[in-house]
C-alpha cells in the first residue's frame, strides 16, 4: 500500500509538472518538462515493482513486469540528468554531458537486450555506474556552498537539502549490491519524494518572486507609457487652410515611432515623423532623444534639410548601434509651397486629382554619417491636395499567406477614401490593417500616420 501511494504520487507529481509547462507554453519549461518525466517514470516503476500496482494490468502483461522494471530503470537516468543539465553551469554542466552520453548509450543497449533477450538485467551494473557516476558529483556540488555558487543556477538551502537526501538514498541503493550493505526499501522513494517536495517549494518560490517582479516591470512600464505620451503633441495644430489628424499605435507599452508638429503661425506649419530601429524601451529611449532634439532645430523649421542635418548631428554618437529614419515637411499656404526631405524613411504620398504620388527625397538614416546630405523636393500646393507621412508598420503587416499590406493597398485606400476627412481617412486606414493581418496575430511594429490636408 505504501508503494502504490508512493507511485500515484510521483505520478501526479509527473503529470502536473508536465501539463503545466504545457499551458506556460514559452521559454524556460525544459526543467519542468524534465523533472515531469523522470517524476512520471519513477512513480511508474515503483507501480511496476508492486505486485499489487501491475495487478491493474491484464493478467497476460503479468509476466513482462521484470521487463517494464528493467527498461524504465535504464532509462529514467536520461530524463534525470537532462532536469540538472538545466541548472548546471561551467564543468559540472559539461561533466553531466559526458555523463548523459553514457546513460543514452547504455539505455539503448539495456533495453535492447531486455526486449529481445531473457535476461533484462544485463546492463544494469554499468547502469549503477553511470548512475553513481552522476549522483556524486551532484551531491559534491550541492553540499559544498561555494561549488553550489559556482556551478549551479539555483542557490537554495531547501533544494540543497532536497538533492542531498535523495543523492544519498540512490547512492546507497546502486552500491549496495558492490558493497553487499542491507536493504532498505522505502529509502530511495523517501529520499526522491523530500528531492521533489524540495523542488515543488522552489518552484513556488520563484513563480512568486517571478510575479512580483512582473508586477514590478508593469508598473515601470506604465510610468514610461505616461513620459513617452507626454513627449508627443497633446493636440494637433488647427491652421487656417490646413486639416490634420494624426494616428499613433505602439507595438508595446513604450514605442521607437515619434512624430511632431512644428507651428509657425496660421500659414505654416512643420510635420516630423521617425522611426528607430527595434521595438521597446531601448528604442522608446532614443524616442525621447529625437524630441530633445527638436529643440535645437525649430529656428530652422523652414528649411528641411536643415532640420534633419541638426537631428543627425545631434544624435550621432548617441545612438549605440541603433537607426533612426525621418520624414519631415514643411506647408506655407501663404505662398502656396510644400518642402519635403527624408532620411532613410518610407516616401511621403500626395494625393492630387485622383492620382497618388510618391515623392522620395531620401538621405541618409540618422547615425550613419556625420555630415550628410538631405535633398529637398519643392512642391506647389493647391486646394484639395492630400498629403500622408508615416512609418513602416503602415505597410509590413502581413496576412495570412504572408503578404505584406504594401503600398498598392495602402493606395487603394486612400483612392477609396479620397472624399473623407483626414480623421476618417486615418481610422480607415488603422481598421483595414488589422482585417489584413490574421485575428490572432500580434500587432508587429508601431503604427504612426499624419494625414494632412490643404483647404
Amino acid at each position: 500500500m505504501g508503494a502504490i501511494i508512493l507511485a500515484t504520487f510521483f505520478l501526479f507529481v509527473g503529470l502536473a509538472a508536465c501539463a503545466l509547462a504545457a499551458m506556460h507554453g514559452r521559454g524556460g519549461v525544459r526543467p519542468l518538462i524534465w523533472q515531469g518525466i523522470f517524476s512520471a517514470m519513477y512513480g511508474a516503476r515503483i507501480l511496476a515493482q508492486s505486485p499489487a500496482g501491475f495487478s491493474i494490468f491484464p493478467r497476460s502483461a503479468w509476466d513482462s513486469r521484470e521487463t517494464v522494471v528493467a527498461i524504465i530503470t535504464y532509462l529514467i537516468l536520461i530524463p534525470g540528468l537532462l532536469f540538472w543539465l538545466e541548472l548546471s553551469l561551467g564543468r559540472l554542466r559539461r561533466l553531466l554531458q559526458v555523463i548523459l552520453l553514457a546513460a543514452f548509450v547504455n539505455g539503448i543497449g539495456g533495453v535492447a537486450l531486455a526486449v529481445v533477450s531473457q535476461s533484462p538485467w544485463g546492463f544494469m551494473t554499468y547502469n549503477k555506474v553511470v548512475a553513481t557516476c552522476f549522483l556524486l558529483p551532484l551531491a559534491v556540488v550541492n553540499a559544498v556552498p561555494s561549488l553550489a555558487r559556482r556551478y549551479m543556477v539555483i542557490q537554495s538551502r531547501i533544494l540543497t537539502v532536497g538533492t542531498l537526501a535523495a543523492a544519498a538514498t540512490a547512492l546507497y541503493e546502486n552500491l549496495r549490491g558492490f558493497l553487499r550493505l542491507p536493504y532498505y526499501p522505502p529509502a530511495e522513494p523517501l529520499g526522491f519524494a523530500i528531492l521533489i517536495l524540495a523542488l515543488g517549494y522552489v518552484a513556488a518560490e520563484k513563480i512568486f518572486t517571478d510575479k512580483r517582479r512582473l508586477l514590478s516591470i508593469e508598473s515601470e512600464l506604465g510610468v514610461a507609457r505616461e513620459i513617452q505620451n507626454s513627449i508627443l503633441p497633446s493636440s494637433v495644430p488647427a491652421p487656417n487652410t490646413v486639416r490634420i489628424a494624426a494616428a499613433y499605435h505602439p507595438m508595446t507599452a513604450v514605442a521607437g515611432d515619434f512624430y511632431e508638429f512644428i507651428p509657425v503661425d496660421q500659414d505654416r506649419v512643420g510635420f516630423l515623423v521617425a522611426d528607430v530601429s527595434g521595438h521597446g524601451v531601448p528604442a522608446a529611449l532614443i524616442a525621447a532623444m529625437v524630441k530633445m532634439a527638436m529643440q535645437s532645430v525649430v529656428p530652422q523649421a523652414d528649411d528641411p534639410p536643415q532640420v534633419l542635418r541638426g537631428l543627425n548631428h545631434a544624435l550621432t554618437g548617441q545612438l549605440r548601434g541603433q537607426f533612426v529614419t525621418a520624414a519631415y515637411l514643411w506647408i506655407d499656404t501663404e505662398i502656396h509651397m510644400a518642402l519635403y526631405s527624408a532620411a532613410g524613411h518610407p516616401p511621403l504620398l500626395r494625393w492630387r486629382d485622383g492620382t497618388l504620388q510618391r515623392i522620395e527625397s531620401n538621405g541618409l538614416l540618422f547615425g550613419v554619417a556625420q555630415n550628410p546630405d538631405y535633398p529637398v523636393c519643392k512642391m506647389s500646393l493647391n486646394s484639395g491636395d492630400r498629403f500622408l507621412l508615416y512609418t513602416d508598420g503602415v505597410t509590413e503587416p502581413e496576412n495570412a499567406l504572408g503578404d505584406p499590406f504594401g503600398d498598392s493597398k495602402l493606395e487603394e485606400v486612400v483612392r477609396n477614401n479620397q472624399s473623407r476627412p483626414p480623421a476618417e481617412l486615418s481610422d480607415q486606414l488603422l481598421s483595414e490593417i488589422r482585417r489584413w493581418q490574421p485575428a490572432a496575430t500580434a500587432q508587429q511594429d508601431d503604427i504612426t500616420l499624419i494625414v494632412i490636408d490643404v483647404v
